[in-house]
């Protein structure tokens, strides 16, 4: 890796060999910015904090030996990467404002991609980690990536049930609380169809019932003004005497009907008198007729007015007029029909709630009885690491509870409470010595303890699911003697099937590595390009030296650092 304008580092290489390297160096000397490098190669969360105080830009670029044809090669050349002779480049930028890029193999990416790489070809662990193996659900997650297959196949089936359970009850859940209120809008919706069909309106019968109210309501006075205009016209039996329209008319077409042959135009005129006297015959009969008919009963009017009382019930509460109404009542037997559909509906999501339930406690079964045998392997491959990181006494197994849920599934004859993951509480326990009861990890290991636990179980790991790299920070914190030489032993054999990558404060630890990186700032508090070196011969003897006894001169420590150093080899 190169590294650039990152912390305390100003510009530095550091060259991470095959085997076990371990990087060293001064409190504050820039040991954990190699990690960081490294976290942000791998998509890590890019924090303009890192950027060096007076820089654009903090640049870490790192190159990545990757077999071709593995997966984490095929998925960079998907993301458009080119491989430089059995290579993977990778660059991380980080601004002082915030801003990050990501190039893979020549190729701008986004940085998720790099996680994705990351998940193929590095495992970090720190003392975060440490902390987060404190966690039920990573406990959890570390059981099944150890069970592998066995787990990840039913798990697979149980998530894909638990989704469509948990839609289906979302689905019920929401019509059946809407239920009353649904209920309450189908009974108005069938009292108005009801009060409706009851009327029985006809379309435009409203307009029509008005017209015939003012006409009823006002008969004597149409019927005397339809008699005096007939008599106007056509003359009244009871005054021979009268003059009337029509024989006026008459008079005067018998004036102009002797000379109308002497003149074209009052012939022209007499013809259209002829007309007005027929048209005034046509008018008187029809008046006539018209006081005759007009219908003057009150028994009628009162009919009318009902009726039109009843329709304006109607439009009050339904529409403005009757076609209003009669088109509110076809929209709502339509939503009636709709509504009186949940019940069926509520029936049918029951039912599939209950297949689903049945299901899924069937698959949670499978997950269980799964992660119990792979617990049990687990337990002992974990156990038997212990041994070799000077806890020989130490036992670790898994404890596996499900809790009583009225609402949950059955599993084994007993209703309890599920989750995304399955039915069960996985807990790590250990019992650090013989006659110690088991205790969950977090309340029965000491930090250095917790150290050599992970340690433990991340060596399981790299037997069942190995990657590449693994990158180790402090991960001996709390851990000194001993137990420190059979850490740095253990990380030893690891890498002999990956490159190890630990970051330590222990000359134990750091005398079984295969190379040893120095990092050292200058006199301005920096770390340049000379700042990370790889140490050899009088150089890895001083640098165990101060980190045995914080005297790189000191004979004793000398002798013990040489020491340290030939018991190492002779272990290799």
């Amino acid at each position: 890796m190169r590294i650039r304008s990152l912390g305390v580092i100003d510009d530095a290489v550091v060259e991470l060999s095959p085997g076990f390297t371990a990087v060293t160096g001064e409190t504050g000397a820039g040991k954990t910015m190699v990690v960081t490098s490294l976290g942000l190669l791998l998509g890590g969360r890019a924090d303009a904090a890192l950027v060096r105080i007076g820089a654009e830009r903090a640049v870490v670029e790192g190159r990545i030996s990757v077999p071709a044809g593995a997966p984490v090669a095929v998925r960079a050349e998907e993301a458009g990467a080119e491989l430089d002779d059995g290579a993977l480049l990778i660059s991380r930028t980080v601004s002082a404002e915030g801003r990050s890029r990501a190039h893979v193999g020549g190729r701008s990416v986004p940085v998720g991609v790099l996680a994705e790489l990351a998940d193929e070809l590095v495992a970090v662990h720190g003392q975060t980690d440490q902390q987060g193996l404190l966690k039920l659900s990573r406990q959890r997650q570390a059981l099944d990536r150890y069970a592998g297959d066995a787990v990840s196949v039913p798990l697979a089936k149980y998530t894909e049930a638990y989704r469509r359970l948990r839609a289906v009850a979302v689905e019920l859940e929401e019509i059946v609380t809407r239920a009353r209120e649904r209920a309450q809008e189908a009974d108005l919706l069938r009292f108005g169809l009801d009060e409706i069909s009851g009327v029985e309106p006809r379309a435009g019968e409203d307009t029509e019932l008005a017209e015939e109210a003012e006409r009823l309501g006002h008969a004597e006075a149409l019927s005397s003004a339809a008699t005096a205009a007939h008599a106007a016209l056509a003359g009244n039996p009871e005054d021979p005497e009268g003059i009337d329209a029509a024989t006026l008319v008459a008079g005067a077409q018998r004036a102009l009907e002797a000379v109308r042959s002497h003149d074209p135009a009052l012939a022209a005129l007499t013809d259209r008198i002829g007309e007005i006297g027929i048209l005034l015959g046509d008018v008187a009969g029809e008046l006539a007729g018209y006081a005759d008919d007009l219908d003057a009963d009150p028994l009628r009017l009162a009919a009318v007015e009902e009726r039109r009382a009843a329709l304006t019930g109607l439009t009050r509460k339904y529409g403005q007029d009757v076609n209003a109404v009669l088109a509110w009542a076809e929209e709502s037997a339509a939503r009636l029909t709709e509504l009186d559909g949940d019940d069926e509906r509520i029936d049918e999501l029951t039912a599939e709630r209950d297949g689903l339930r049945a299901e899924l406690g069937g698959l949670a079964q499978a997950l269980t009885d799964a992660r119990t045998e792979a617990a049990e392997r687990f337990a002992a491959a974990v156990t038997a690491e212990l041994a070799s990181l000077a806890m020989p006494h130490a036992r670790v197994s898994f404890a596996l509870r499900q809790t009583e849920d009225p609402e949950g599934v059955e599993v084994g004859g007993r209703t309890v409470a599920y989750g995304p993951s399955g039915v069960d509480e996985v807990e790590l326990l250990l019992a650090p010595h013989p006659g110690a009861p088991p205790r969950p990890i977090a309340k029965g290991a000491s930090g250095g303890e917790l150290s050599r636990v992970m340690l433990a179980v991340e060596v399981v790991f790299a037997g069942t699911d190995p990657v590449p790299t693994y990158l180790f920070d402090e991960v001996d914190a709390g851990v000194g003697g001993k137990a420190a030489v059979e850490i740095g032993r253990r990380l030893a054999k690891l890498a002999k099937s990956a490159q190890v990558v630990v970051v330590t404060h222990l000359p134990q630890v750091a005398a079984f590595a295969d190379r040893q990186l120095l990092v050292e700032k200058t006199n301005d508090g920096t770390v340049t390009r000379s700042g990370v070196k790889v140490l050899e011969g009088e150089e890895r003897i001083r640098e165990l030296s101060r980190m045995l006894a914080g005297q790189e001169d000191s004979e004793t420590a000398r002798a013990h650092a040489e020491e340290l150093l030939a018991t190492a080899r002779a272990d290799g």
